[in-house]
């Protein structure tokens, strides 16, 4: 083994400050990202549905009517 005790691990000749420091800003960034990534894909994936109940919602109500007509014309070709 490279240490002699569990205290000259954690010191790492004078380096052990630094080292742990790392290691912890490491997974505490780690442990954020994966709570913003995980709250971003719920947002997203809410907004879909919001997205697609608003088209449901609006192919359930009634086409609006066409403001022109056309009608057929017979024309006489004498």
């Amino acid at each position: 083994m490279a240490f002699d005790s569990f205290a000259a691990f954690m010191a790492m000749e004078g380096h052990g400050p630094y080292v742990w420091a790392c290691y912890a800003v490491f997974f505490v960034l780690m442990g954020l990202m994966m709570i913003w990534s995980v709250r971003s894909r719920k947002a997203i994936i809410e907004s879909c549905r919001r997205g697609y109940e608003f088209q449901a919602d609006k192919s359930k109500v009634a086409a609006p009517t066409p403001s022109a007509s056309f009608a057929r014309v017979n024309v006489s070709q004498d």
